[in-house]
Order: C-alpha cells, then structure tokens, then sequence
C-alpha cells in the first residue's frame, strides 16, 4: 500500500530547521542547504512512479533489429 507521507516529511524538515536555528547555524546557511537540496529531492520524487512494483520502467523498451542488409556469421 502506497501512502502520501508529504506531511511527515514536511514535520521533518521544519524540526530540522528549528533545531538548526536553536543551535545557531545561520539562516543564509540554511536557505543554501534548502536550494542545493531541492534539486536532488525533485528528481527523486519525479521519478518515483517510473516503476513498478517490481522494480521495472513502466515505459516498454524497444529492441531495434539489425535491418542494415548485413549478416553476423
């Protein structure tokens, strides 16, 4: 069963981000980490449903014979 876990994810982060400032890390720092991070986090999160339950692309591949009029002997 697949469940929408944004909401805990998003408890998550702004945990994460309080504790951050209650330590004091700066929030420049913090707004740098967020954008070098939501990069690799969209694309994880785009390509999550490009496969199935078993691992497999969704999208069919094609094999592409060999009609070149060449032989392999």
């Amino acid at each position: 069963m697949k469940q929408n876990r944004w909401g805990l994810y998003a408890i998550a982060v702004a945990i994460a981000v309080v504790g951050a400032l209650a330590l004091g890390v700066p929030v420049g720092i913090l707004a740098i980490l967020g954008v070098a991070l939501a990069c690799p986090l969209m694309v994880l999160s785009m390509t999550r449903g490009t496969h199935d339950q078993n691992g497999h692309d969704e999208v069919p591949h094609r094999h592409h014979d060999d009609h070149s009029g060449s032989s392999h002997t």
